[in-house]
């Protein structure tokens, strides 16, 4: 079974209309990359940027098995105009732009005390003012048309007050709040924006936290469910707020934790 597959078996994905649909990820790892899968699965195009080769030829390949058009874009959103310019090129070659995902993120486990401005900066442009200059870019286009779809990676990070997550939880409470606005300013022109709010989920960006001894243990014994999610875990909850019987939410951070948030 290849990967698409495996996204079409997760996700029964015919009922939520999301046929024909041009999509934007923004971020080729594993939540940006599960999520592509399973768009493609659903049998939307799927635009990918990222700034790494590296992660867009590993998502290129699987999306090559799906019989939907998809494109690859290199391109560091934290560039200032890079997103504009990003979601220009989708809208042109796609033909429009109906779903945009940020799914770009860093982390620094450390104490506040031992970052830098500079240190601090660069998480803050990394995860949330990439996703301003983006979302600003596919919220223009979309407030246009009188429709659209605008998700985001936020964490439980935003509403905790883990330790060492300083910047990054900052990040993530940003994000939060600016989804909000976002959603309150384009609701009346047919524009949803949400965000997805992960707890403790496998990815390269916590694989070599997670190696550390005993931290995948410590961190299992946080979540209710006993267990880590899995990437394939964040599909399914973006595909429905992306698709028709989502038109009614916006502004919400919907919590994929495994009821982390609950202890």
């Amino acid at each position: 079974m290849n990967n698409v597959q495996e996204a079409r078996t997760a996700v029964d994905t015919a009922w939520l209309g999301l046929h024909g649909s041009r999509v934007l990820i923004a971020g080729a790892g594993g939540i940006g990359s599960a999520c592509a899968l399973a768009y493609a699965a659903a049998g939307a195009s799927v635009a990918v940027v990222d700034r790494s080769r590296a992660a867009l030829d590993a998502i290129g390949n699987a999306l090559d098995a799906a019989p939907v058009p998809s494109m690859l874009i290199e391109a560091d959103l934290t560039e200032q105009g890079a997103g504009e310019r990003v979601v220009a090129q989708v809208v042109r070659e796609l033909g429009g732009l109906d779903i945009m995902l940020h799914a770009v993120g860093i982390n620094d486990r450390r104490p506040i005390l031992d970052f830098t401005e500079d240190e601090w900066d660069n998480i803050l442009r990394v995860n949330l003012s990439s996703l301003f200059g983006l979302a600003q870019a596919a919220g223009r286009h979309m407030v246009d048309q009188g429709s659209g779809r605008v998700l985001a990676l936020s964490s439980v990070s935003g509403l905790l007050a883990h330790h060492s997550h300083g910047p990054y939880a900052a990040s993530k409470g940003g994000i939060n709040q600016l989804l909000r606005v976002m959603a309150r300013e384009w609701a009346s022109a047919g524009v949803t924006v949400n965000a997805l709010a992960p707890g403790y989920i496998e990815t390269p960006l916590t694989s070599g936290h997670l190696a550390k001894p005993g931290k995948r243990e410590e961190l299992e014994s946080l979540v209710p469910a006993g267990r880590l999610g899995t990437p394939v875990e964040l599909s399914g909850p973006a595909l429905f707020l992306s698709s028709r019987h989502a038109g009614f939410i916006t502004g919400h951070v919907l919590y994929i934790d495994g009821g982390r948030t609950l202890v």
